[in-house]
């Protein structure tokens, strides 16, 4: 009996030793020259569903979704995961991540530190990386990048761990149901202060995008106001347009819903011009130009509203380029079943419609903004009031800024810079006292095409 207790003794310390030695291996990191062994307790978890981009190519970002990042297969990949701390201090990172067809080897890099990693599990498991530090508050991200692979893909990457810090020290985007709209990131608007008294029946105002601030998915809206909206965009590699919408006033999101009363009417358009209708944020009428707009050069916008039917205001857009020399219609439409008469309510906003490209930054100047008024006086706008949407005012992002530089207004977002400002805020801008020299009669007259 004693030579069996003895056996028996012999084995649980055996089986002990063999689980240990199995931990330890699960918990160790091969670095180039290092091995480290560490038991972590992540207490937040990022999921890259809403959090991460492939930085080196927007249009790859199509490959994350609700699983993760998937079809990585290109060495070249940059997997950028963005996190906002709240303290400074040390983190613990991990990956819960597995390989497909084999060991894989990656680099993650976290304010500028960098650890090589094996990855050979093919059931999702959280690996740890290593221990980083974190030298301010604000911003921050993980890169992840393929070393060598086995098979076709480097691997699967579900989500981000960390350790170390809080969960109520670090923001990110948690909710599923933020995930859209936090990937376009916040939208910021200027609305404009308008002069007590005056019937405004024309709108300008100027816009220049900076360089390099053209990014794909950007809207840059110069003539808001209560029934619509008229600017430029960036579509795509190949295309941008100037775009000019007005709302209905039946509340639909499908606009095949609006009853015929209540349908925006079409009263004409410049040749080149498409119109049609929109939804999904209201609905009504819109037309656009493909027009090839650049960066670093000012262009015109000019709105006219004016009620000729009762019941009803007329919209009209116009749209200057110094490409071109001369004012250009876009269209015109009748919105009914409004006590509108003039313009009212001008405003101007910057928007990211894009979510793949919701981690570059942009920016808008807004140059110089005036209305008309039923009296013939122009009048100077040098005051507006600086305000974000709900994905900057619930927390989802941070990237948002707005104001006045000189004698223009300014409006940036998107890209997860940290020296954001605090919106509600009323800004003013230098005047440029100089008013726009327009002959109303020589601009184009709308006609149905």
């Amino acid at each position: 009996m004693k030579i069996i207790n003895k056996q028996s003794g012999i084995q649980r310390g055996l089986l002990v030793s063999i689980l240990c030695i199995q931990f330890i291996i699960t918990s160790c990191v091969n670095s180039n020259n290092s091995t480290t062994n560490k038991t972590v307790d992540f207490t937040t978890t990022i999921p890259v569903a809403g959090n991460t981009w492939i930085i080196n190519d927007l249009y790859k970002n199509k490959s994350i979704s609700k699983n993760g990042v998937e079809n990585w297969t290109d060495f070249n990949d940059v997997i950028r995961t963005y996190f906002y701390a709240n303290q400074t201090g040390k983190i613990d990172v991990g990956l819960r991540i597995k390989t497909i067809d084999g060991n894989s080897r990656i680099k993650v890099t976290v304010g500028g530190k960098s650890k090589e990693v094996n990855i050979s599990n093919t059931e999702y498991s959280d690996i740890y990386i290593d221990e980083f530090e974190i030298g301010s508050t604000g911003y921050h991200f993980v890169d992840v990048q393929g070393i060598s692979k086995k098979g076709n893909e480097i691997a699967k990457l579900l989500s981000v761990k960390i350790g170390g810090m809080a969960t109520n020290e670090l923001s990110f985007i948690k909710k599923e149901s933020n995930f859209y709209f936090g990937r376009r990131g916040p939208s910021v608007h200027l609305g404009y202060k308008e002069p007590k008294g005056k019937d405004i029946t024309w709108f300008y105002n100027e816009i220049t995008v900076p360089k390099n601030n053209d990014v794909i998915g950007s809207y840059y809206m110069a003539n808001g106001f209560s029934n619509g909206y008229f600017g430029m965009q960036v579509n795509s590699k190949t295309e941008r347009r100037i775009l000019f919408s007005v709302w209905s006033a039946f509340n639909t999101q499908d606009p095949k819903q609006i009853p015929k009363e209540y349908k925006v009417i079409p009263l004409g358009n410049g040749s080149g011009v498409h119109v049609g209708e929109f939804g999904n944020e209201g609905s009504g009428a819109q037309s656009y130009m493909v027009f090839d707009w650049k960066a670093e050069t000012t262009y015109k916008f000019l709105l006219k509203g004016e009620s000729k039917v009762e019941n009803s205001i007329d919209y009209t857009a116009y749209f200057y380029a110094p490409e071109v020399g001369d004012w250009k219609l876009i269209a015109s439409f009748r919105k009914p079943k409004t006590k509108d008469k003039h313009i009212t309510r001008t405003y101007s906003f910057l928007e990211n419609f894009e979510p793949n490209s919701g981690y570059i930054e942009r920016e808008v100047n807004f140059d110089n903004q005036w209305i008309y008024d039923t009296n013939g006086d122009w009048t100077e706008l040098t005051s507006a009031k600086y305000t974000a949407d709900a994905t900057a005012r619930n927390g989802v992002r941070f990237d948002y800024d707005g104001g006045a530089n000189g004698n223009r207004f300014y409006l940036r977002n998107c890209g997860f810079f940290s020296n954001n400002k605090a919106f509600d805020v009323q800004v003013t801008r230098e005047p440029n006292n100089v008013a726009p020299l327009i002959d109303f009669s020589a601009l184009e007259t709308p006609k149905i095409q």
